[in-house]
C-alpha cells in the first residue's frame, strides 16, 4: 500500500456511452471491491447509464446472523447519501438514479434508499436481507420513496445468506413501500454468487426504470 489511508478509492466506474442521463451505484459484499461488478454491468450496458462501483463498504457484523452494527450501517448510509448527491451535482437527478448491492451491499442499499430523503428510482437487492429491521414501522415508510421500484434477487442453494432471509426480506419490503412496486426472483442451484439470468433480469429492471430520455 502506497500513499495515506485516509481516503476512500475512488469508484470503479463504466461511464454512458453517450450523454449520462442516468446513473446506477453499487455496492459489493464483504471483502471484495467495485471492480468485479463495473465488470459485469459492462457486459450489460445501457448506452445512457452511468455505473458507479464503489470499494471499502466493509462494515463490521454486518451479516445476517451477527449483532449489528447500527452506527456503522448508518455512517454507511450517509456515505452513499453523499455519492448520489455527487451524481445530482454532476446533472443526474436523484430520481433517475437507482442504488443496489450485493449481499451487505444489496443490504446496505435496502436500509438507505428506504431512510433517504433522496427520491430514487429503484433498488436493487441480490443475496441480502434488510437490515436493522426493527428500527422500520410496522407498516409504509410513506415519504419520497414509498412507490419506489424494487428488484430483490436470490439463490435457492445460497449457503451464507439463506434463500429463507430472502423471502423475508421481500414480505417485509412489501409492508413498506407500494407491494405492486416489489419484484423477487429465485435462481435454481445459484449459491452466494450471481449468474447470467440473473443479470439479464437486472437489465431489464434497469430499462425498464432507467429509459432514455431523449
Amino acid at each position: 500500500m502506497c500513499g495515506n489511508n485516509m481516503s476512500a478509492p475512488l469508484p470503479a466506474i463504466v461511464p454512458a456511452a453517450r450523454k449520462a442521463t442516468a446513473a446506477v451505484i453499487f455496492l459489493h459484499g464483504l471483502g471484495d471491491t467495485g471492480h468485479g461488478w463495473a465488470e459485469a454491468f459492462a457486459g450489460i450496458r445501457s448506452s445512457h447509464v452511468k455505473y458507479i462501483c464503489p470499494h471499502a463498504f466493509d462494515i463490521i457484523g454486518l451479516s445476517p446472523d451477527s449483532q449489528e452494527d447500527e452506527q456503522g450501517i448508518k455512517q454507511a448510509a450517509e456515505n452513499i447519501k453523499a455519492l448520489i448527491d455527487q451524481e445530482v451535482k454532476n446533472g443526474i437527478p436523484s430520481h433517475r438514479i437507482i442504488l443496489g448491492g450485493f449481499s451487505q451491499g444489496g443490504a446496505l442499499s435496502l436500509y438507505t434508499a428506504l431512510t433517504t430523503q433522496q427520491k430514487l428510482a429503484g433498488v436493487i437487492a441480490l443475496s441480502c436481507w434488510l437490515p436493522l429491521r426493527s428500527s422500520f414501522p410496522q407498516g409504509p415508510i410513506g415519504g419520497v420513496n414509498k412507490d419506489i421500484s424494487i428488484l430483490q434477487c436470490h439463490g435457492d442453494s445460497d449457503p451464507l445468506v439463506p434463500h429463507m432471509f430472502g423471502s423475508l426480506t421481500v414480505e417485509k419490503l412489501k409492508l413498506l413501500v407500494n407491494p405492486c412496486n416489489v419484484s423477487f426472483s429465485t435462481y435454481e442451484g445459484m449459491m452466494h454468487g450471481s449468474c447470467n439470468q440473473e443479470m439479464l433480469d437486472v437489465k431489464n429492471f434497469i430499462d425498464k426504470v432507467l429509459p432514455p430520455v431523449d
